[in-house]
């Protein structure tokens, strides 16, 4: 039996429908500078065209960059999603200025970038010191663009993060605690041992289920985090040593979404804490994730985020 003929005009036209919904489909990405108090920051809008409310992601450390959350494009099916670079890591600028690296400037800083971007609704979500930098914005500056909080792995009281640290120290075998004490320690050997306890670690509570991603171990934000916080994940010497706004969460009135790992640094029970003193909030706990669930547990994580956003 003969087969019937391909009408080419009619693949051609199938084809060129294909082309354009497969480009239509795929976020348009846009970036560049803009000034801040200290220097210019680098900002990307992934999913720039999307209709829906965007999600401003601010990132950790201080001093990680952003250059660990490329995965939030899962969520720029829908709406844009912008990061940036804070200022002293990634492509933002880089100053060797000790006193620029304050709390109060960082919230000016993210203020001066909302301004910049212009819009005029904004859901926010903050990842580690991400969450201690919204936070603050959102009580200090009373911004109007932002609809919703996401506090994932949350900052809000050096104190109470530190004494969960220590609990997790004790908790590790005996040789490696006592590397922990050698953080000061000059000569070589001491210094591995005591690079060793802190990987190990990280590896447990930080970056449980995938490979290490921290900037500022290539230069980019160290200052910056180490004037702030200190040398590693369970002391704080910097100058956020004191810093709580646990007494202050019932002031946050838009709606809040809490989210940690089982295992994460920022742990479940103080982040239950948080969550009980912020009014119209709830808490999602991941399994088989620490710090970094974004990366970890991605398909949960962005399904729970997405989820909020929705019901906004």
């Amino acid at each position: 039996m003969k087969k019937p003929a391909i009408d080419r005009h009619l693949l051609a036209v199938v084809g060129f429908w294909l082309l354009a919904f497969t480009l239509r489909a795929q976020a348009v990405t846009k970036e560049g500078y803009t000034p801040v108090p200290g220097g210019k920051v680098w900002y990307q809008v992934l999913g720039a065209d999307k209709p829906g409310v965007p999600l401003l992601v601010l990132h950790g450390g201080p001093g990680s960059g952003s250059g660990a959350f490329g995965n939030f494009t899962a969520l720029a099916d829908e709406r844009p999603v912008i990061l940036y670079d804070q200022l002293g890591c990634g492509k933002s600028d880089r100053p060797d200025n000790p006193s620029l690296w304050t709390l109060g400037r960082y919230v000016d800083e993210l203020d001066a970038v909302v301004r910049s971007l212009g819009y005029p609704k904004l859901h926010l979500l903050g990842h580690s010191w991400g969450t201690t930098l919204a936070t603050e914005y959102v009580l200090t500056k009373k911004p109007p663009q932002v609809v919703s909080l996401i506090e994932s792995s949350p900052w809000l009281d050096t104190k109470r993060w530190i004494a969960d640290a220590q609990r997790y120290v004790a908790e590790l075998p005996p040789a490696t605690q006592a590397a922990f004490k050698l953080e000061n320690a000059t000569d070589s050997a001491s210094r591995r041992q005591y690079q060793a306890a802190v990987d190990y670690y990280y590896s447990l509570h930080v970056w449980r289920n995938r490979p290490a991603v921290i900037t500022w171990q290539k230069g980019e934000g160290k200052q910056a985090y180490e004037t702030m916080w200190g040398k590693n994940e369970t002391t704080s010497t910097g100058n956020m040593k004191n810093y709580s706004r646990a007494a202050d969460l019932k002031k946050l009135t838009l709606p809040v979404l809490y989210l940690c790992g089982r295992y994460d640094e920022a742990t479940p029970g103080s982040t239950a804490y948080f969550q009980r003193h912020t009014p119209n909030s709830r808490l999602v706990v991941f399994e088989n994730a620490s710090h970094t669930a974004y990366r970890e547990v991605p398909d949960v994580y962005f399904r729970t985020v997405r989820e909020f956003l929705r019901q906004q």
